[in-house]
């Protein structure tokens, strides 16, 4: 007996087509921004070589996962958000939340490997070169990539995470709503490995990173000029990329935090507030671009040779993106 669930099929949304629109239009915008901005970090760190060091390729391979989120798992999370019901089929629903956990944890575990890239930066610059290479920024992006993919297919697609839930054989045959539910042992798996431990990692190294800034910043005046000029610019870098952590925290965490809960409530989240919070946690890949345009003027003079078609011309590649009082 499918009535409590619908019969199978999607109801009738219960939102006036006004809201709808405004919705729609709100988070298309969104998606857009998600889109295009991240676009234009891959082109940009891709295309110009002035931009190819090991920090940036992190950051590329963190705007790619921002881009796949925002080209191929938002457009579906807002039909299902906003009528209220999932048109896509079962098998669909699986790989569509397999990519979305991959690409949520695949964010933090770059998030993380920059912050080890800008503690040897700050704390250890002299061997910072040496330790940072290029095969050693290759296996930590090979790690990013294929531990959350790997342990997001293999539980979605296992149903493992279903083990022990009552009635969830029920609920996946009558349900139209795509639903994913974690039990107790992994919805707490999911936020310690996926999020606390690799978060409060993240904490820990930029409060090292900060503490070192702080004793750079009373001694810089007392260095010479390429050296403080350097301890500036690796100190702006913490700062914003301090900035994008802490956005992603504060994004990621009630959704993270309601996967933890929702077991031991006897699964009492409304699947709407789940959504809805799922979206918090998107617009992290929306704000990145936003505050790499906001602190970094290279970001925003590459955009506008990308605008002007500049980036068609031979030998472009070259050209000089930072000022000299930047490059000094």
């Amino acid at each position: 007996n499918c009535s409590e669930y619908g019969n199978g099929s999607c109801s009738e949304s219960e939102r006036p087509l006004g809201i709808r629109a405004d919705m729609y239009s709100f988070m298309a915008g969104a998606i857009f921004i998600t889109v295009f901005g991240n676009l234009t970090m891959i082109i940009s760190i891709s295309y110009f070589k002035q931009l190819h060091t090991p920090t940036n390729f992190l950051i590329l391979s963190m705007a790619v996962t921002d881009f796949l989120l925002g080209f191929t798992i938002m457009p579906y999370s807002m039909i299902r958000l906003v009528e209220n019901c999932w048109y896509f089929g079962l098998t669909f629903c699986k790989i569509h939340y397999s990519f979305d956990l991959m690409l949520s944890i695949t964010s933090i575990f770059h998030l993380c490997s920059v912050a080890i890239d800008r503690f040897y930066a700050i704390c250890y610059p002299l061997r910072y070169s040496t330790k940072m290479t290029i095969p050693v920024i290759k296996r930590l992006l090979l790690l990013c990539w294929s531990v959350p993919g790997a342990f997001a297919f293999g539980v979605v697609f296992s149903e493992a995470y279903a083990d022990g839930i009552e009635g969830y054989d029920i609920l996946v045959a009558c349900s139209s709503s795509c639903p994913v539910m974690f039990n107790k042992l992994w919805g707490t798996t999911l936020f310690m490995a996926g999020f606390f431990t690799p978060g409060s990692v993240m904490v820990g190294i930029y409060g090292k990173i900060f503490a070192v800034s702080k004793k750079h910043s009373r001694a810089i005046n007392n260095l010479p000029e390429n050296q403080n000029n350097q301890m500036r610019k690796d100190k702006k870098a913490a700062k914003t990329l301090g900035i994008v952590m802490g956005v992603f925290l504060l994004c990621w965490f009630p959704c993270f935090f309601t996967i933890l809960l929702d077991p031991f409530l006897n699964f009492s989240t409304p699947i709407v507030l789940f959504d809805a919070l799922t979206w918090f946690g998107y617009f992290n890949s929306t704000c990145n671009p936003l505050i790499y345009g906001f602190f970094y003027p290279w970001f925003r003079r590459a955009l506008k040779y990308i605008f002007l078609g500049k980036i068609f011309s031979s030998h472009f590649h070259n050209t000089n993106l930072f000022t000299q009082k930047e490059t000094e």
